[in-house]
């Protein structure tokens, strides 16, 4: 039986119909990735799932008790002293919070998973609501809903504000959910979790099985027959308006079933919808920069007391395309106002190259006035764009870019999140730069205007600084990344994320034989570097990578690391032996935990007869207490090690 089914649904607003006629089913164990534009109404279509929103017409049918939670794209969280009392106000809000309260057994259940999850989400649960920041609210909302344990979980953009860490880690704990269906950009994420894809176009949902990759083979099988059957139907038709004409010239009869047709085709070529447009994007990479675009010697800075970079020593070459990684916090944003000269390090010096053309897009979008019109921020004082050799009509520019011209006189505060982006990235567009710094800039971006955003990146011939969570998109576009490793520690590696992935998980003896894996960059191997596209932004001392580390035992992951680096132990040989045992036996019961849910979610379960079913709750609540337990004596044993 479906979860959740929608027959014939219609929603519009104003004239614009974002339901028309749409038909979904959900099913137990099914992972759906929400696909569409911006505003085509998929964040819409969620609220209605979630029973935030109705329909103007056709029915939504939920299975008898079933849980939903939804996690919006910028979750509220209530006013409350702490993160945990706020989210267990927002859990008093949700619809069976009545039936959780009345069971004081299912209420401490319910606290303890919560303390679980946000220790999973790595959130300090006595922080202010109101001093946490865009990400830590995200994770929160996340732990909650998860803390719920939902029939279907309903997640719109949740891997906006998340670092790579985040989301791998959100990308283990959705494979253990009962049902999803998530609206997300991130693509990496879709083809990790998602078993089919839904598209939304036009008012219409298409359904598509497998991951992202294999709805990206079929929606290119479905694109080159519709173009052939577009141009088939606009040739019949040239030949029956033509038919029509000569006929009125030739004989005074007509055919009148052919009229009739005609009259058809008229009414259907004026009702059709044709494709949505696609952004057009022309990046002007100016005058060539000098050879040299930035240089860092020695470089340190840190904020209340702690290390951001530590030390670092770089050159950033002309052509040069580099991906910053690491976690939120990390300093990236920071090492890039230090590289663009826009703050002073505590230490060391920087050098900025000769005739540098700089374009930076903002991740906090703070170079946007809100009052402006959004022809203003395009080109203020002037109706022209220039982009090199290219004159434009402010109009006609921002046509490319999906704003209509009744929009040009909009301010800036009206739009949309994903519009903003468009906006940035329009006005970023407009003006020559042979170096361009991106920072976040593929939240809320559509997937189509995402992949023309990577087409021409791939064709600009400046430098590029680029900080982004996205893993593909990181793939597609740099060739060398400089990832945070802790402590202020900045480190270069050939290649895109994958390469990275791959790189850092090379044993760390290697790079212990041969210097112990410095925390410098340095400006090694210069030499012999010709003009155009340097072979890479930094140089490593030591040319090893580091260990991934003590693994998370939450997710099964095991120890790694050199022995050198590891910390001294204060545990006996029989409790090193248990904390090792630990990851494992966590990861054994979790898996038990998520078959025996999916098995109790199953339509004919109720078969299985009174005994077998209290028998499996008796095994639930077991292994819930279980992992609890285990978690506890994990944390204490690795205090004890410290």
């Amino acid at each position: 039986m479906s979860l959740i089914t929608l027959l014939d649904a219609h929603l519009a607003y104003g004239d614009r119909p974002l339901l028309d006629g749409a038909q979904l089913a959900v099913r137990a164990g099914e992972r759906v990735g929400l696909i569409g534009r911006n505003g085509t109404g998929k964040s819409t279509l969620l609220r209605v799932i979630a029973g935030l929103a109705h329909l103007d017409d056709g029915e939504i049918q939920r299975r008898d008790s079933m849980r939903v939670t939804f996690v919006e794209q910028e979750p509220v969280l209530p006013d409350s002293p702490t993160l945990r009392e706020s989210l267990l106000a927002r859990a008093a809000l949700e619809p069976d919070a009545h039936e959780m309260h009345a069971d004081e057994r299912e209420r401490w259940r319910m606290e303890a998973r919560l303390t679980e999850f946000m220790q999973r989400f790595d959130l300090d649960a006595e922080r202010a609501p109101a001093t946490s920041s865009g990400g830590e609210r995200k994770r929160a909302a996340l732990a909650l809903a998860l803390t719920l344990q939902p029939d279907i979980l309903l997640l719109d953009e949740p891997t906006n504000h998340l670092d790579i860490e985040g989301i791998e880690r959100l990308e283990d704990l959705l494979l253990k959910v009962p049902a999803s269906i998530v609206i997300t950009h991130d693509r990496a994420f879709l083809d990790r979790i998602t078993t089919r894809i839904v598209e939304l176009d036009r008012g219409i949902l298409r359904s598509y099985p497998g991951n992202f990759a294999a709805y990206e083979d079929r929606k290119e099988q479905e694109i080159a027959a519709e173009d052939v059957a577009r141009r088939r139907f606009e040739k019949f038709w040239a030949q029956e308006e033509v038919w029509i004409r000569k006929g009125v010239e030739a004989r005074r009869t007509r055919n009148e079933g052919r009229v009739k047709r005609l009259e058809r085709l008229r009414a259907e070529r004026a009702e059709r919808l044709d494709r949505l447009g696609n952004v057009k994007l022309s990046l002007d990479s100016g005058e060539r920069s000098g050879q040299l675009v930035a240089e860092l010697k020695d470089v340190a800075k840190s904020f209340g007391g702690r290390q951001i970079i530590d030390d670092l020593s770089m050159r950033l070459m002309r052509g040069d395309r580099v991906g910053l990684i690491g976690p939120n916090g990390a300093g990236k944003s920071t090492l890039i106002s230090i590289l663009l000269g826009t703050l002073e390090p505590d230490s060391g010096s920087m050098k900025l190259g000769t005739n540098l053309q700089i374009a930076y897009f903002d991740q906090l979008r703070a170079q946007l006035d809100p009052e402006a019109t959004v022809a203003e921020t395009i080109s203020p004082g002037s109706d022209w764009v220039e982009i090199g050799t290219e004159r434009k009509h402010i109009m006609s520019y921002l046509t490319d870019f999906l704003f209509p011209s009744q929009r040009a006189k909009s301010p800036v505060k009206m739009l949309s999140g994903g519009e903003r982006n468009r906006l940035l990235l329009a006005r970023l567009f407009a003006r020559p730069a042979n170096l361009v710094v991106l920072d976040e800039p593929t939240n809320d971006l559509d997937i189509e205007s995402l992949e023309l955003l990577e087409q021409k990146l791939q064709e600009y011939s400046g430098t590029l600084l680029l900080v982004s969570h996205d893993r593909r998109f990181l793939d597609n576009v740099v060739t060398q990344t400089l990832a945070a490793e802790g402590g202020g520690a900045w480190h270069e590696y050939v290649g895109g994320y994958s390469d990275w992935l791959r790189q850092r998980r090379a044993p760390a003896g290697a790079g212990a034989a041969k210097g112990g894996g410095t925390k410098r960059a340095s400006t090694a191997g210069d030499t012999g570097r010709g003009g155009g596209s340097g072979s890479g932004a930094a140089r490593v001392d030591g040319v090893g990578a580091p260990g991934d580390g003590a693994g998370d035992p939450l997710f099964g992951g095991s120890g790694g690391g050199d022995s050198a680096s590891k910390p001294k132990t204060k545990l006996s040989y029989k409790d090193q032996r248990e904390l090792a045992a630990l990851p494992d036996e966590i990861e054994a019961l979790e898996r038990e935990q998520s078959e025996l849910n999916a098995l109790m979610s199953t339509p004919d379960y109720h078969r299985r007869g009174p005994q077998q079913i209290r028998e499996d709750r008796a095994r639930s609540e077991q292994i819930e207490a279980l992992l609890l337990a285990k978690f506890d004596r994990w944390e204490s044993l690795e205090q004890a090690r410290k």
